[in-house]
């Protein structure tokens, strides 16, 4: 097995010495398997460090991250040499996890396959009158560009994306590469291909921009698709012949709910939780990985992108459903229902009438009630003594209504047995919308068994 990070070289920032700076970034140094397909706005691998060492992990220990979106805690626990396991509702980021944690595939296979699928993919373009390594002229000569023979992802798919997100003729290159590139399914690296394309087209070849939400930017009428997926590629492979040195422990992905975790895991299992939960915004956390989820064939339809959104815990009013019951979690809970009254009496004071904002106090109710029901599921599969840390934001979208995410959850963790070793600062962030510095803060919990 790996020997583990020397935890003495690392430069962990105090988190109660922390400001927004570049405390969320990924370090140079921990690029590596992170970068292969990554949200923008994930917590960053030294957070792990950093908390893998202050609960003093044996070798053994497994690490659970119920939230595991693109997988910074499975990938950096394996890293440094510890089982892990993650949980994860969204179908694309669950494979992206799943990806990023298999690192047993040739990288010269992997390489040589790739080129021969970017060759035949150059042809069928060029027999098109499309040159992808010439752009320019495609957007100046090309009869393609007249809106003529440019595949394209169907009506139905078209409605479920973000509007503009793609040009015309990126797609059509992409729909073409993605064509052959499907000769390879049933190969070990098929997958990492798709990521490798799932990546180049959120991050260079669409027209997305990423803040606090996905955005569109200025369109781009051309890119050449095949390069931009084949830098992706070459990077994968070189991580992958770095990483063929040493052995490494087991981890795995499972696709699921973590509202029910106990169905999805053995009891008694898990030594340590560090996760990031989505925390009460208007940030859509679907819409994140919409491009590549319809594109590449992950979501199909809108009832697909409804039914994997109901396995989410609510944290925004568009992701709220008829029939919605975890608030029944917390009706005993003055805290959280005091909260909610008060961003509803702030909405009617107002004269808010719209169709999301009557939602905003429902929202409140539904995820904490969602994270407390979350909390309850979790202990059968902690084992005595495990230690948990939650990293979550305030937030203050809902009328400037302040929402101390973190103490709530930590209230809300007491009240099911769990006992709270303390609450660290992890960084500040700028609110554009109450110009104000919010708090995101790491919730550290102890199970006692």
């Amino acid at each position: 097995m790996q020997t583990k990070i020397d935890f003495s070289e690392t430069q962990f920032v105090d988190p109660l010495e922390s400001t927004n700076g570049n405390q969320n970034k990924v370090r140079p140094g921990d690029s590596a398997v992170h970068n292969w397909y990554r949200f923008v706005l994930s917590f960053p691998p030294h957070l792990v460090r950093h908390y893998i060492q202050k609960f003093d992990l044996k070798e053994t220990s497994v690490v659970l991250d119920p939230f595991c979106g693109t997988g910074t805690t499975i990938v950096e626990s394996k890293l440094n040499g510890f089982p892990a396991v993650g949980i994860e509702a969204n179908p694309f980021a669950y494979f992206a996890s799943s990806v990023k944690t298999n690192w047993n595939i040739n990288a010269d296979d992997f390489e040589s396959a790739a080129r021969a699928v970017a060759s035949e993919t150059f042809e069928i373009l060029k027999a098109e009158g499309i040159d992808d390594n010439n752009f320019s002229k495609n957007i100046d000569e090309s009869p393609a560009c007249a809106g003529r023979r440019l595949k394209n992802i169907g009506e139905h798919s078209q409605k479920l994306l973000i509007t503009n997100s793609i040009s015309p003729l990126p797609l059509h290159k992409t729909l073409s590469l993605l064509t052959v590139l499907k000769s390879l399914e049933g190969e070990s690296y098929f997958h990492h291909a798709m990521l490798a394309l799932a990546n180049a087209l959120v991050f260079k070849i669409s027209n997305l921009k990423f803040g606090p939400e996905v955005g569109v930017g200025k369109p781009k009428p051309d890119y050449p698709v095949i390069p931009a997926w084949l830098n992706e590629i070459k990077r994968i492979a070189k991580d992958i012949r770095a990483l063929a040195a040493s052995s490494y422990p087991q981890c795995a992905i499972k696709l699921g709910d973590s509202r029910q975790i106990s169905q999805l895991l053995d009891h008694d299992s898990v030594d340590a939780v560090i996760t990031s939960p989505p925390y009460p915004n208007e940030k859509d956390y679907t819409r994140t990985t919409r491009l590549e989820s319809v594109v590449l064939g992950f979501i199909n339809s809108l009832e697909e992108l409804r039914t994997f959104k109901k396995s989410l815990i609510r944290s925004n009013t568009r992701g709220i459903y008829k029939g919605d019951a975890d608030h029944k979690w917390i009706e005993n809970n003055n805290k959280v229902i005091r909260l909610a009254e008060e961003i509803e009496r702030k909405r009617i004071e107002l004269s808010k009438t719209s169709g999301f904002e009557k939602f905003y106090s429902k929202v409140t109710l539904q995820y904490f009630g969602g994270m407390a029901r979350h909390f309850a599921e979790l202990r059968p599969v902690l084992k005595k003594g495990a230690r948990l840390a939650y990293v979550v934001g305030d937030q203050a979208s809902y009328f400037k209504v302040m929402i101390r995410t973190g103490e709530l959850l930590a209230d809300i963790a007491q009240s099911l047995g769990y006992e709270l070793e303390g609450i660290d600062l992890f960084r500040r962030r700028f609110a554009t919308a109450t110009s104000s510095e919010l708090r995101e803060e790491v919730v550290m919990l102890r199970w006692p068994g």
